[in-house]
């Protein structure tokens, strides 16, 4: 599967004033009416706990000059602290976090979760979306690229 292009994308979710987020390149469009996408959330990751808890969940889509936060979301880069106090960032109209200088982003409701292998697919319905610039991230044969 590393051999499959994917664009990079940071999934995050929110429980009271604790921020959590993970590096993911499963985000996939799966419906227009009602747009819904579809996301693999590690199951033992904080994220999906937070995201199973709340039912929603935001994608911030990375672009090429934001590698080192794919990297610190990956757990590759130093831990941030749970109010991302020295992460750019902005709150969506879910109160969830987004990342700032993103290509676009997405906020979504949980609406189902199917168990698979050592993950679960977590369906949203997005319920507002946005575009920013920049060239998107890709993960391919487990580096990180760029459209030229």
């Amino acid at each position: 599967m590393a051999r499959l292009p994917a664009g990079v994308v940071v999934i995050t979710a929110r429980v009271g004033d604790e921020f959590r987020g993970l590096t993911a390149s499963s985000l996939v469009s799966i419906s227009l009416e009602p747009p819904m996408v579809l996301v693999g959330l590690e199951r033992e990751s904080a994220t999906r706990a937070s995201v199973l808890q709340t039912k929603a969940f935001n994608a911030s889509l990375l672009t090429r000059s934001q590698e080192f936060l794919a990297d610190r979301f990956a757990g590759r880069a130093p831990a941030l602290d749970l109010e991302w106090r020295t992460l750019p960032h902005r709150l969506g109209t879910n109160g969830i976090p987004l990342l700032d200088g993103c290509a676009a982003w997405l906020e979504c409701r949980l609406v189902q979760v199917h168990e698979a292998g050592d993950h679960d697919i977590c369906v949203g319905e997005v319920q507002a979306a946005a575009i920013g610039s920049g060239d998107p991230l890709i993960l391919w044969d487990r580096s990180f690229w760029a459209l030229h």
